[in-house]
């Protein structure tokens, strides 16, 4: 099995997946910038049943101009380390949209 690209943005069939690091309980929800080869969010939701998950796929559906269906999560229901696929929407796109180089 070929190693995984580097960067949070990895292009794949029909849309896109990111590699996420979440900050929970954070003073506000944005962009904070690089952790290793994902792209880390502080979200002010707190870990409990689902909220922050929740908050991650609003927020990525806000910013990316997608439904909040196009965003689903792969990996990392219960971790901080998260993969989310972006239905319809390119990796390039994607990452200009977050701000990633």
């Amino acid at each position: 099995m070929p190693d995984a690209p580097a960067g949070p943005v990895i292009p794949v069939r029909g849309g896109c997946l990111i590699r996420l690091h979440i900050q929970p309980r954070a003073s506000r929800t944005e962009i904070a910038g690089r952790h290793g080869d994902a792209l880390k969010l502080r979200i002010a939701a707190p870990p409990v049943d689902g909220e922050a998950n929740e908050a991650v796929v609003r927020f990525l559906a806000d910013r990316l101009g997608v439904p909040r269906s196009a965003v689903i999560l792969e990996r990392g229901a219960s971790s901080r380390a998260k993969t989310v696929r972006i239905v319809g929407v390119e990796a390039d796109v994607a990452a200009a949209a977050l701000g990633v180089r």
